[in-house]
């Protein structure tokens, strides 16, 4: 059994899934290194529910104001507000649930990508 990821082990996912959201060439086998040594699906997970809903609006801009890497701090304090409000308000989860599914399809490339390049095969 997998030990569960903890708050900085997790805080380093973000970080690292946050590289497929800047406005430069990706390295997605390098994001894969980063965490190959976790669960598949729970990055799968943290990349649409946790990182995407913070971080995607900065490839629909059509000058995005992230060019190479998301200030770290600032990423992790905009997703912890975000899961926060999410787990306050029903009515934010259910709006929540539409924008996930709705990263997923259009985000799709990104895991793909990534999923190439893991080398954790659960």
């Amino acid at each position: 059994m997998e030990h569960p990821i903890s708050r900085q082990e997790r805080a380093d996912i973000r970080w690292a899934l946050s590289d497929a959201f800047v406005d430069n060439e990706v390295n997605y086998a390098a994001i894969a290194k980063q965490v190959k040594d976790f669960d598949k699906k729970d990055i799968e997970d943290i990349l649409f529910s946790e990182v995407a809903p913070v971080c995607h609006t900065n490839l629909e801009s059509i000058l995005p104001s992230i060019w190479s890497c998301f200030n770290r701090e600032e990423l992790e304090s905009d997703i912890e507000k975000m899961l926060r409000l999410r787990q306050q308000s029903f009515f934010r989860r259910q709006l929540d649930k539409l924008l996930i599914e709705w990263l997923r399809y259009r985000y799709k490339y990104i895991w793909i990508e990534i999923a190439k390049h893991y080398q954790n095969k659960k």
